[in-house]
């Protein structure tokens, strides 16, 4: 958890930088390479990912349901791409790390989406970006409260409201790796480095209203319709795998069943 807890403070670093960075500082001077030298940390993002499957001791069962989660997620997301921010994808990561939990749900959004970006080739340096916010928004729903007691359609609700929310907060966080590199002299609504950061932040949020605000609450209400629609059913078919697979559970060995070590003879008196 310290790797993941570094990757995404700079992840957070990255995003952010144009609030606080001052005028003349380094990041500003060389502000239209920073995608490329982040893209560079691709590597260490796929890394820290399996570093992540080693350190919570996840078994074979539990990364075979990895693979087949990442591969279902990589699939439904070209259904809807270009279409008005129609990614039925969301649904699943919520549904699935409410189930699976947040450790096991930030492994499956950074794999899921660097899955999708090699099925549609989408591989660029925004692609840390994609991996980074998808991990953070699974993470999320694994971390909503009541797992092992909320059920029924309250927890649906629940689920729904934070598809909506976090769908627009994806595409707020995502803009954020784009929006600094718009041409100050081409819009009034670009990252403006002699602006203090009351003034860019005004700016950004006149970028999300005018270039994705449609687009996120396509993903939003998409997410919500799809989880309501099948979200029960879907819940319930990941926890009976999870129950079938038992990946949570450690293998243990009663003295008597230990095959190295047998039980000894016991003499019964006559």
């Amino acid at each position: 958890m310290v790797t993941l807890g570094l990757v995404s403070a700079v992840g957070v670093a990255a995003l952010t930088w144009p609030f606080f960075a001052p005028p003349d500082s380094s990041a500003v001077a060389h502000a239209q390479d920073a995608p490329w030298l982040f893209a560079g940390l691709l590597v260490l993002l796929v890394a820290v990912v399996a570093a992540t499957i080693a350190e919570s001791g996840m078994g074979p069962k539990a990364v075979a349901m990895l693979g087949v989660l990442a591969a279902t997620g990589a699939a439904l997301r070209p259904i809807g791409a270009g279409t008005a921010g129609l990614e039925p994808m969301f649904f699943l990561m919520v549904l699935s790390g409410r189930v699976l939990g947040p450790g096991f749900g930030y492994v499956l959004g950074c794999v899921t989406m660097f899955a999708s970006a090699l099925l549609t080739g989408g591989v660029g340096p925004w692609l840390p970006y994609q991996m980074l916010c998808m991990g953070w928004f699974t993470m999320g729903a694994g971390l909503l409260p009541g797992p092992e007691r909320l059920r029924g359609r309250g927890e649906v609700l629940m689920l729904a409201g934070y598809g909506f929310l976090a769908a627009f907060a994806y595409g707020t966080a995502m803009n954020m790796q784009g929006w600094p590199f718009l041409s100050a002299d081409s819009t009034t609504i670009a990252f403006d480095p002699d602006a203090g950061p009351a003034a860019n932040l005004a700016r950004f949020l006149a970028y999300c209203l005018a270039t994705s605000l449609g687009w996120d609450l396509g993903r939003a209400v998409c997410t919500v319709l799809l989880t309501l629609a099948v979200g029960p059913a879907v819940l319930k078919a990941l926890r009976r795998a999870t129950r079938r697979a038992a990946f949570e559970t450690p293998v243990t060995f009663t003295p008597h069943e230990d095959p190295a070590h047998p039980p000894a003879a016991v003499k019964h008196p006559t």
